[in-house]
């Protein structure tokens, strides 16, 4: 087994509105030109990857307190991304080392069809072979939000492991926040992928989807009835169902009231991350207060806070180097007419 090697030692947070944020960590090789398929890219371009890692540099920049807990390779890479969290002011005490298995690679274009094509290098890869056994378990119990993907539930044994530590966090009173976040090319099959992803469904408090997301967990039913979306997708202990809509905005769902938020308007540059900026933004109001789920006004204000933040991230290149930071967001939501009042 793999040696509990960490970087930053301490797992210490006195900060209960700490989030903690599980799963993949990866590299991204993105293509330097659009528009050609992988096998024609002249070139690419390193730049750290992962949604929960995302999400958790997100956070920081925000202003949050957050800390990310998987697995990478014992190699250059998987120190370059540990470093690169510890810069970001992410904790990533709750980070192992794989002393055989390496790093996962992810190779990125953008074809001329707007579509993304993803090849991925993980045969095994270090996050998967996370084991139960490794997980930073004090850190865990001290989250506020235990906030996780659907990839971490692909493999065993880090499928176990992910679940293990749902189940710590849930024991200790932290609200589990699932966002599917869909990589179809890395699950066995569409079947065994909607079952994947479903399996821990009900266990989740807040969930955030994607359009795209609802068709493919539905079967065919429309992403924007609301019916279908509440009927088949929405479970009696879930607090918050969030849809996103690119830069058309969001729609939220609660057991009381749902409705609608525009988004921000902007020239996106690259796409990469606005979800998972999104997701920073809700998750950093929750975090400092849980009322806000019962309270639509308040909830409304944070969700259009949220979608700012994607806005912002689309706007430049990457997903961590792009994430803003509240001043930020609040001078766009000012230049559009959104901010307080």
């Amino acid at each position: 087994m793999a040696e509990m090697t960490t970087i930053d030692g301490s797992s210490d947070h006195s900060n209960r509105d700490l989030v903690v944020c599980f799963g993949e960590m990866l590299i991204d090789f993105v293509s330097s030109v659009s528009g050609v398929s992988l096998a024609k890219a002249p070139a690419f371009e390193k730049a750290p990857g992962g949604a929960p890692a995302n999400v958790a540099v997100g956070i920081s920049r925000l202003g949050g307190s957050s800390a990310f807990i998987g697995k990478v390779g014992d190699d250059p890479f998987g120190y370059m991304l540990a470093d690169i969290l510890k810069k970001n002011k992410v904790s990533n005490s709750g980070m192992r080392f794989d002393h055989k298995a390496r790093t996962t690679l992810a190779f990125v274009s953008l074809r001329s069809d707007g579509e993304r094509e993803f090849l991925f290098f993980r045969n095994p890869s270090a996050d998967m072979l996370f084991r139960e056994s490794e997980l930073d378990v004090n850190l865990i119990k001290q989250a506020k939000i235990f906030h996780f993907g659907s990839i971490s539930l692909i493999h065993e044994p880090c499928k176990s492991t992910h679940l293990a530590a749902m189940d710590i966090a849930k024991k200790s009173g932290s609200i589990l926040s699932y966002d599917v976040n869909l990589r179809l090319p890395l699950w066995p099959s569409s079947d065994v992928a909607r079952e994947g992803i479903m399996s821990v469904w009900d266990r989740a408090d807040v969930i955030k989807v994607s359009e795209d997301e609802i068709t493919f967990l539905t079967g065919a039913d429309d992403a924007y009835d609301d019916d279908a979306v509440l009927k088949k997708l929405f479970h009696p202990n879930l607090k918050l169902f969030l849809v996103s809509e690119g830069g058309k905005g969001c729609r939220y769902y609660t057991k009381r009231f749902k409705g609608r938020v525009e988004g921000v308007k902007v020239k996106p540059v690259d796409t990469t991350g606005a979800g998972d900026a999104f997701v920073s933004g809700i998750l950093s109001f929750l975090a400092s207060d849980t009322s806000l789920l019962e309270d639509e006004k308040r909830l409304r204000e944070a969700l259009v806070f949220a979608n700012g933040c994607g806005a912002l991230v689309v706007t430049k290149k990457g997903a961590i180097p792009a994430m803003p930071t509240k001043e930020e967001v609040h001078q766009i939501l000012q230049q559009e007419g959104l901010g307080p009042r």
